[in-house]
């Protein structure tokens, strides 16, 4: 059951938990016409929903507004929260994935998920609005055809999350 009212997760988060998991928040970001906001990365072939890492001393509340605002350019004003994942929603990053970069007992992403109604104008949308834009192209796609593109291991989080937060769409939304 998704959590309708808008409110912080209110436990501070270190980068990496004890079982190897990054605290992350997801955004799906959806039109009036029940369409989602999918992004390709820059310089990659893949595209996904805008994510990102919660910072320590962050909620993750303010993880998703930061990372709406660097990743898609787009600022609270822009945007009606309409609610979140009730609990950590986990993917393993396959080796083959994980930046060399990484410590050892990494493992993969922890995320809460946010669905968002978006109000602004196409032309908010900007993806270089930081140093290292995360996406260079975006698209409006159909709420579940986002499960058709995600990479595999990524596949059973984005459908946990659209299941859960799609009865938070409003009817005018959902058509």
């Amino acid at each position: 059951m998704p959590v309708r009212v808008p409110t912080a997760i209110g436990a501070r988060l270190d980068m990496i938990d004890e079982y190897g998991y990054r605290p992350n928040v997801g955004i799906i970001l959806c039109n009036s016409e029940c369409q989602v906001l999918w992004a390709r990365r820059s310089g990659q072939g893949g595209w996904q929903f805008p994510q990102g890492g919660i910072m320590p001393r962050e909620s993750a509340e303010q993880a998703l507004f930061r990372e709406l605002r660097e990743e898609v350019g787009l600022a609270p004003a822009h945007v009606e929260l309409l609610g979140r994942t009730r609990d950590w929603l986990y993917y393993e990053i396959p080796d083959g994935y994980r930046r060399h970069s990484s410590t050892p007992d990494f493992k993969g992403q922890k995320q809460i998920w946010f669905l968002l109604r978006f109000i602004g104008r196409e032309e908010d949308v900007c993806l270089d609005s930081c140093a290292r834009p995360e996406f260079d192209a975006w698209r409006w796609i159909g709420y579940w055809t986002a499960l058709e593109h995600i990479i595999d291991f990524k596949r059973d989080v984005y459908r946990k999350a659209l299941a859960e937060l799609e009865p938070l769409l409003s009817p005018e939304i959902k058509g």
